[in-house]
């Protein structure tokens, strides 16, 4: 049983933050893909009124953007009392200016709020290589500034100014106890396209297995108001990740600029806990819980997505053959359009696992499919051969929204989970671009 319920609020739930959205015409308005949504928030201020200990996952893309490398420099300090973020404009590939750039916002963030010198962290996500209209940026912080609240519409605000090609706000706020005391986290995301995210904890590859791997931009901003060494913090935050960040694709393409951060500012007035004790367990169970309801958001939203599957691989010689099937299978070009059509091509399937660098047998590989987390599973494939199951049935199985899809190697006992979607005509038409309109190009 959970040992927490879900609040409403996400990054203001949480006692002792503050969050503005405003608009400043970052991303010039009215221009390019994901623009077209007339007078949008673009910028956005989180504030702890007390010192946060600090965590963060980062992409591991070689090409990193601006605003990634600030971040992975600070973070290190442990300590820190706001994040400025826009949309609109990435801030990658854009050289010693894009850097410069990336720090003016946070050092100008710390003198309008009056904040300490290394106190603020930055996000950014939108176009690549489009230099920032820093008059706008200056301008939005002060706004933003001056808008600074806790209420419900101030957490709206704040999310949809993250925002890009996404349709929907994501955001969650859980609470539990910990040494008697109400504690919450919260948390908004944005992620529509470019979205296969593979972080680690400085950015540097290979991203953390068991559960994570190699592989528009996705963010992630989590306030609680629980009392959190920043060791103890980060561990938390690379488990809760590698289960559910690192978990998920749309088109299977890593951004530049993925980012999770985690602000924990301790007014919640728990005791302190170490990795190894009972109450950090409840805190990593609510961790877990706010990142993987997160990472779900952005699937369900992704640009064009129909359907949305989970695939689930079990009995793989070791997790790394167990990350590269269930991967080979959630970005299979040809297994994501037949789940678009109702599709149970169960040969696409099997050609995906095949063509994987995981140790595969023909002979001894299961395929069925089964309801969200269902244990009852409809087999269409058992030891490389068909089952009796009918075509009609089958395809049954694989026409919800949402389902399951099971693929047994039979050779171990490793596993691994992926949250994939499929692939439509929305998205094809949505990324092809217009080649007679060059504000429409780039990243």
């Amino acid at each position: 049983m959970k040992s927490f319920k879900t609040v409403s609020g996400s990054i203001i739930a949480p006692q002792g933050f503050k969050a503005a959205g405003v608009f400043c015409d970052i991303k010039r308005l009215g221009t390019g893909k994901g623009s077209q949504k007339g007078k949008k928030r673009d910028l956005a201020l989180i504030v702890s009124d007390a010192p946060a200990t600090v965590a963060g996952m980062f992409t591991t893309n070689q090409v990193c953007a601006a605003p990634v490398k600030v971040c992975v420099e600070r973070v290190k300090r442990g300590t820190v009392r706001a994040i400025v973020v826009n949309s609109g404009n990435a801030n990658a590939c854009t050289g010693k200016q894009g850097m410069a750039d990336a720090r003016e916002m946070v050092n100008f963030t710390e003198r309008a709020l009056l904040l300490p010198k290394g106190s603020v962290l930055v996000g950014s996500t939108g176009r690549i290589g489009v230099t920032m209209l820093m008059d706008n940026v200056r301008a939005g912080i002060i706004e933003a500034g001056i808008e600074l609240g806790s209420s419900i519409e101030h957490a709206a605000n704040t999310t949809e100014a993250i925002m890009t090609s996404d349709t929907k706000p994501k955001e969650i706020a859980v609470e539990f106890k910990l040494d008697g005391k109400t504690v919450r986290i919260g948390g908004i995301c944005k992620g529509a396209g470019m979205i296969q995210p593979g972080m680690s904890a400085t950015g540097a590859r290979p991203a953390a297995l068991p559960h994570g791997g190699l592989h528009a931009t996705m963010l992630c901003f989590i306030t609680t108001d629980a009392a959190v060494e920043a060791k103890v913090l980060q561990t938390a935050l690379q488990e809760a990740t590698a289960q559910s960040f690192n978990r998920i694709t749309v088109d299977g393409d890593m951004s530049t600029n993925d980012t999770v951060l985690v602000l924990a500012n301790g007014l919640a007035g728990n005791s302190r806990f170490t990795i190894h004790d009972s109450r950090c367990n409840i805190f990593q169970a609510a961790l877990n819980h706010v990142c993987l309801e997160l990472a779900k958001k952005i699937v369900r939203d992704g640009e064009g997505v129909h359907r949305v599957v989970t695939v689930r691989v079990t009995g793989a010689k070791n997790i790394q053959d167990a990350d590269a099937a269930s991967r080979a299978v959630a970005n299979s070009a040809l297994v994501k359009t037949s789940w678009h059509g109702g599709d149970p091509n169960w040969g696409r399937i099997i050609d995906a696992i095949g063509y994987s660098v995981a140790t595969v047998v023909e002979e001894k590989v299961d395929i069925g499919y089964s309801v969200p987390d269902g244990k009852k599973i409809l087999w269409s494939l058992k030891r490389g051969q068909p089952t009796k199951a009918s075509f009609k049935e089958l395809c049954a199985a694989a026409a919800p929204l949402e389902f399951d899809l099971h693929i047994n190697l039979n050779l171990g006992k490793a596993g691994a989970v992926m949250y994939a979607a499929d692939l439509t005509e929305k998205y094809v038409d949505y990324n092809k671009g217009d080649v007679t309109d060059p504000t429409t190009l780039g990243g």
